[in-house]
């Protein structure tokens, strides 16, 4: 399935068709990071419940993986030739090291998958079980594809 996934994304992000959906590098740059921004806000409010900063509502942690499941597919698309310019933080390794870069987006969306199953079980101990290794791989994709 993790290859499966890995390459179905690896396809996606290199096939012209899917790039011809932006009209400028700038448009798909605003459309990726538009997408990360919402991911980071659903993401929050999960880690907020798991961490103990806002109160557990099982109702919304479902809610909040499912959204974060769909987001979780979107961003990878715009980061297409002629990208990695312009207002972005996009470190240049994204396009100069492809494979890694797709397998750690995979990765996260492995992990996102499983967020949700936790999520849905309204078990505020498996959410958290399952909430450090979601974050651990967001984390290791920042520290190696985005600049502070």
């Amino acid at each position: 399935m993790k290859v499966a996934l890995s390459l179905a994304v690896a396809a996606w992000m290199v096939a012209s068709p899917v790039h011809a959906q932006f009209q400028k590098p700038e448009d798909a740059v605003k459309y990726r990071k538009s997408s990360l921004s919402v991911m980071g806000t659903h993401f929050a409010r999960l880690g907020a419940m798991a961490n103990g900063r806002a109160p557990y509502d099982a109702k919304l942690a479902a809610e909040n993986a499912e959204v974060l499941e769909t987001l979780a597919k979107l961003p990878w698309a715009a980061f297409g030739p002629g990208t990695d310019q312009g207002d972005t933080r996009a470190k240049p390794e994204i396009w100069r090291e492809q494979a890694k870069f797709t397998d750690a987006a995979g990765k996260m969306q492995t992990e996102v998958g499983k967020l949700v199953v936790a999520a849905r079980t309204g078990n505020l101990d498996q959410l958290k079980a399952a909430f450090g290794p979601a974050a651990q791989t967001c984390k290791a994709c920042h520290d190696a594809y985005r600049k502070d």
